[in-house]
């Protein structure tokens, strides 16, 4: 079975994901641009299909009463967006090593975009 390997900048988490990567979106709210600088794009991976290494160094981040976001407490890579109660948790894209053998499907929260940058045509964009 395939799986796909990936890690924070300085390495100490590691993630593998057993089975393919689902369509990837980009959410372009006003938390996940704060939080990672740009728009925040990611896949979302059932949790028996995850295997994390370097747990200890994840600190999480309470957002809202629904939402928690990882990053490593070394190095700051944002690496995480769970939705409490879900059983999955979106990745972000940049942390897996290539090739992810998935795409970008959708943009969300667009109403909310920087207004430096510009959403590519032919992806489905929605305003929440």
């Amino acid at each position: 079975m395939m799986s796909h390997e990936g890690s924070c900048l300085c390495g100490t988490i590691k993630i593998d994901v057993s089975g393919d990567l689902a369509e990837a979106d980009a959410c372009h709210c006003s938390q996940c641009r704060k939080q990672s600088g740009h728009y925040w794009a990611s896949t979302d991976v059932e949790m028996p299909r995850l295997t994390i290494t370097g747990e200890d160094n994840i600190t999480w981040y309470q957002s809202s009463e629904m939402v928690r976001r990882g990053f490593c407490k070394t190095c700051g890579s944002f690496l995480f967006w769970d939705p409490v109660q879900q059983d999955k948790l979106a990745i972000a894209m940049g942390a897996f090593d290539q090739p992810t053998g998935t795409k970008l499907w959708s943009h969300i929260f667009v109403r909310d975009k920087g207004d430096y940058y510009q959403i590519e045509e032919g992806t489905l964009q929605k305003d929440q």
